[in-house]
């Protein structure tokens, strides 16, 4: 698959040949768009990110985060981001 096009997608034996299979559409996608003179969508490898986003969890998941961080003497971001890390 290709995130900026959720709707192409190619399926193959090997992963080597899904990737060269959905190379191949989106190559023949972004043609097509380019003719017809459509906006592209904008590569996630050349967006900025702030960094930051909001997530909501139960009041117990924070209180647990919270009770953890608290128990390794760090924020609780510092908690959250390195678990989201893994």
């Amino acid at each position: 698959m290709c995130a900026e096009f959720p709707g192409l997608s190619w399926l193959a034996r090997t992963p080597e040949a899904a990737l060269r299979g959905i190379r191949k559409v989106v190559a023949e996608v972004v043609k097509d768009m380019e003719e017809n003179h459509e906006p592209l969508p904008e590569p996630i490898s050349s967006k900025q990110f702030s960094g930051k986003f909001v997530v909501r969890v139960p009041p117990e998941v924070h209180r647990k985060l919270a009770v953890q961080a608290a128990e390794a003497g760090v924020s609780l971001n510092r908690l959250v981001s390195s678990k989201l890390a893994q």
